[in-house]
């Protein structure tokens, strides 16, 4: 996960419009803030993404 995923997972969050395990409206809500690495990034690790909501913590050999 980059830095720049965390950033939008986190702006995505701040907005308070999703729960955010719904990944479908975090995604269409990504798509409408221009954040297109995240929408991208759930489609190819939603789990990674999952763990990163549930613990806060990204697995260090998916962070560049």
């Amino acid at each position: 996960m980059t830095d720049k995923v965390k950033q939008q997972i986190l702006a995505v969050r701040d907005l308070g419009e999703v729960n955010m395990f719904d990944t479908r409206t975090v995604q269409w809500l990504a798509n409408r803030e221009g954040f297109y690495e995240l929408v991208v990034y759930l489609e190819e690790h939603k789990a990674e993404y999952c763990r990163f909501i549930f613990t806060g913590k990204a697995d260090e050999e998916e962070t560049r």
